[in-house]
């Protein structure tokens, strides 16, 4: 896959990183905001696939990408359930998911308990698997065609 004109990849360059701030943002506020892990996740998966497209890139480095994003889906998946089983084990086992982190003060961005800590996890996750699909589909891809 080869990259673009030198304007994309400088757009790109500008670009990326504001997209990437915007996607942590919409993950952080997603218990005040719409949004959220999975939102949030897209977004970050949308800055990581510009880069890929504007600068193109050879099949095996997308190849060892694809591993390191599968141990991130693998690591926020577990992230997810470590969380998740914290509350059912602090609730002595009646309630899975429960909320033991003290909320604050309505309105703060501190105010969520465990779900900003299960929107982190979610974007990650969600990030990882966008990202593999796109590789995957550009690996086969360009698989078939030679």
């Amino acid at each position: 896959m080869q990259g673009m004109t030198i304007i994309v990849k400088k757009i790109t360059q500008i670009m990326a990183p504001v997209i990437f701030l915007f996607g942590l943002y919409v993950i952080v506020h997603g218990h005040l905001s719409p949004g959220g892990g999975f939102a949030g996740g897209v977004i970050l998966a949308a800055a990581f696939i510009l880069q890929i497209l504007s600068f193109g890139s050879i099949l095996p480095s997308l190849r060892r990408e694809e591993v390191w994003l599968e141990l991130l889906e693998s690591t926020a998946v577990m992230g997810f359930l470590v969380i998740s089983g914290l509350g059912l084990l602090l609730a002595s086992f009646r309630i899975f998911f429960l909320n033991f982190i003290n909320r604050g003060t309505v309105g703060q961005l501190l105010s969520g308990g465990i779900i900003p800590l299960e929107n982190i996890v979610v974007g990650a996750e969600v990030c990882a698997a966008i990202t593999t699909i796109f590789i995957a589909l550009t690996v086969y891809q360009d698989e078939v065609t030679q």
